[in-house]
């Protein structure tokens, strides 16, 4: 927001040095951005935050002012003299989707005179950076940034049926904006129209055909209130962000509403002359009453450290435009002003006390008492999670939660449904929440490789969002995994995971066929019969889908699943003094028998005294082992806590594992 210094002080005195005043709004919450002089006058550029829109005009930063220094707001009065026709014979206002618009005023000035601005208002627009273009176009810009309350001025001789209709724009409608490019509306736009066709975007834009010219005589002058989402999405969908879009999306006085509307009329009837239609239209949704909110004395010193004056915070509230409704010795109560929408609550309260007291009159050493937070278990295994990933040379990943539809059936290991499309895509053609997050990964693997990367190892913990029909969607907290290894890297990275976040549990992988898994190489991963999340290497298919040149593999877990098996007290064992005992054994399988099958009953053999199996290597030679066979090596260690193990009873144990491959999956022991 660009505030003209000498354009300030119409409304607030202004007796302080510039610096002074930049450093003070700066302590309140209006960061200084810069100080431009232009010609005589100085442009003050303030950052204004998303939550204080009162301050997008001239008379709101001068209120600011106002209570900082104790001094009276100078707001214009103004008193306009109706000379013309009543205006309900002149033009009507109808409002069929009050959803997206509470308010719509209008009122009508007929026999103006277009010509150009005075040098005054001319100077106070072009310290702002804002275009001159004729006395009316001029007026509706200065009382906006006088204001905050966006206007629009309509040639109403162009208005067909002199009818101003708010509505939905219809499919397929196009749209002539002020910028003479045609624009084919999204259905469900929020559009002025006349009883022809659209004229305006509401909120955003006007069009070229009632657009105010050197040939307007008969002015419609529009005051409203548009809904911030529908003028962000209209805004952002057509690339037309304008200063009104920008106050609209943020909020807009309710009670401002009518009194720029009267402001733009007055300042119109001095520099362009004319005759104001006696009335106005005014269609308005009853406004919801403002809450009243109770500030507690003794909430002041728990909070800030400090002791503030009752006198000072009755003082404090009532000059920002609350109104007292109660005060006592503990509490006061007050109903905040229209203009302040961001104060709903005790602490909003507090806030405000304390920024205009000053934030640097509360001593570095002030006694605020401080309230042990607990880190959910949620944070904890997600920093565990994070810790291992880390550990073994992987690198986080923030990506968008929306894709490119294409993208969505290429694999999907969670919902077959139909993914939640938005309206507005978050990027080019990024428009389907993501139900997985591999194609975000693989997405930014392609992009790693065109940079040539050498080493691409990425995961990502981020929600995904399963469609559920007639429900809100079903929102599953997941970790994904990209990596340039192979199945066994990445499915030890998922095995060291478990082993830290849920320690005597173990991982079983079975066979998953899928199409974008090389064959063989993808699987269903769980946790004590529960399904947890899937792993695989991607098929030349799957590689060509997201257009990448070398192999990669990917790992998908159900964090909000890994959470419920966490161990979040651990608790400590001693080691066993006594030596281990190694074992290899070489055993003759099908083709088909899989290492998670072996592991499984090998490690139910070995029970507690098993201390590790690993995989060694897998051997297959037609020949000697016969059609459709193959060897796998695998390594035991047996350790006792009670005592050193003897050969015999490790040979009882692997006896017994021997027997089981064979019995249930008709293994047998190489000699």
């Amino acid at each position: 927001m660009i505030v003209s210094w000498d354009w300030l002080k119409q409304y607030v005195d202004l007796s302080m040095s510039i610096d002074e005043l930049t450093d003070r709004l700066t302590l309140t919450g209006l960061n200084l951005e810069g100080v431009e002089k232009i010609d005589s006058d100085m442009a003050i550029d303030l950052e204004v935050t998303s939550n204080r829109p009162d301050c997008l005009g001239h008379i709101g930063v001068a209120r600011e002012v106002a209570v900082l220094w104790e001094q009276e707001l100078k707001k214009p009065a103004i008193d306009l003299k109706a000379t013309g026709e009543k205006i309900d014979d002149l033009a009507s206002v109808a409002v069929e989707c009050p959803e997206l618009c509470p308010r719509y005023t209008a009122r009508v000035i007929r026999n103006v005179k277009i010509g150009p601005s005075p040098a005054w208002l001319a100077d106070r627009l072009k310290s702002l950076g804002i275009a001159v273009i004729n006395n009316v176009v001029d007026i509706s810009n200065y009382v906006m940034m006088e204001s905050g309350q966006p206007l629009h001025t309509f040639d109403f001789a162009k208005v067909s049926g002199q009818k101003i209709i708010v509505r939905h724009s219809q499919p397929g409608e196009k749209f002539t904006a002020i910028n003479h490019q045609e624009y084919e509306l999204a259905e469900g736009t929020c559009v002025i129209a006349d009883d022809q066709h659209a004229i305006a975007l509401a909120g955003v834009m006007g069009g070229a055909d009632t657009e105010v010219s050197s040939q307007t005589t008969d002015l419609l002058i529009e005051a409203g209130d548009f809904a911030a989402l529908s003028v962000r999405n209209t805004a952002r969908r057509h690339n037309l962000q304008s200063p009104s879009s920008y106050r609209f999306e943020r909020g807009v006085d309710p009670e401002c509403i009518d009194w720029a509307s009267r402001r733009c009329c007055q300042l119109i009837l001095e520099l362009a002359g004319g005759e104001l239609a006696d009335g106005a239209v005014d269609v308005a949704q009853p406004a919801e009453p403002r809450p009243t909110i109770k500030l507690r004395f003794t909430e002041l010193p728990r909070i800030l450290g400090i002791e503030v004056a009752t006198e000072k915070v009755q003082k404090t509230l009532t000059d920002l435009g609350c109104k007292e409704t109660h005060i006592c010795d503990h509490c006061i109560k007050v109903i905040p002003p229209s203009w302040r929408a961001d104060l709903t609550r005790e602490i909003d309260l507090i806030e405000e006390v304390a920024r205009i007291h000053g934030y640097e009159k509360i001593p570095e050493d002030a006694g605020v008492k401080m309230v042990a937070s607990v880190r959910s278990l949620e944070d904890r295994v997600h920093d565990q999670v994070r810790n291992v990933l880390v550990a073994a040379g992987f690198d986080e990943a923030m990506t968008i939660s929306a894709v490119d539809r294409k993208w969505v059936d290429v694999f999907r290991p969670w919902s077959t449904e139909e993914p939640l499309v938005v309206s507005t895509p978050v990027l080019r053609r990024a428009d389907c929440l993501r139900q997985t997050l591999a194609p975000s990964l693989l997405s930014a693997r392609r992009i790693n490789e065109t940079l040539s990367n050498s080493t691409i190892e990425l995961f990502e913990i981020a929600n995904v969002y399963l469609a559920q029909p007639g429900k809100l969607p079903d929102e599953r907290r997941m970790l994904g995994i990209s990596s340039g290894g192979g199945y066994s890297s990445v499915k030890g990275v998922v095995e060291a995971i478990v082993a830290a976040v849920a320690p005597g549990n173990q991982l079983e992988a079975t066979l998953h066929d899928d199409k974008f898994f090389a064959s063989g190489r993808g699987a269903q991963l769980s946790l004590a019969g529960r399904q947890i999340g899937v792993l695989g290497e991607v098929s030349p298919w799957g590689l060509d889908q997201f257009e990448l040149r070398s192999g990669t593999t990917i790992a998908e877990l159900n964090l909000d699943c890994l959470v419920e098996f966490a161990v979040p007290i651990r608790t400590v064992e001693p080691l066993s003094p006594y030596p281990p005992v190694g074992r290899d054994l070489n055993v003759v399988f099908d083709e088909e028998v899989r290492w998670a099958e072996v592991e499984k009953i090998v490690r139910t053999q070995g029970g507690d005294l098993l201390e590790s199996v690993a995989f060694q290597e897998v051997y297959r030679d037609s020949k000697r082992l016969g059609s459709g066979k193959k060897s796998l090596l695998l390594s035991i260690l047996l350790r006792s806590a009670e005592g050193t193990l003897t050969n015999e009873q490790a040979d009882a144990i692997r006896d017994r594992m021997v027997a089981d491959l064979s019995q249930q999956l008709g293994g047998e022991l190489r000699a």
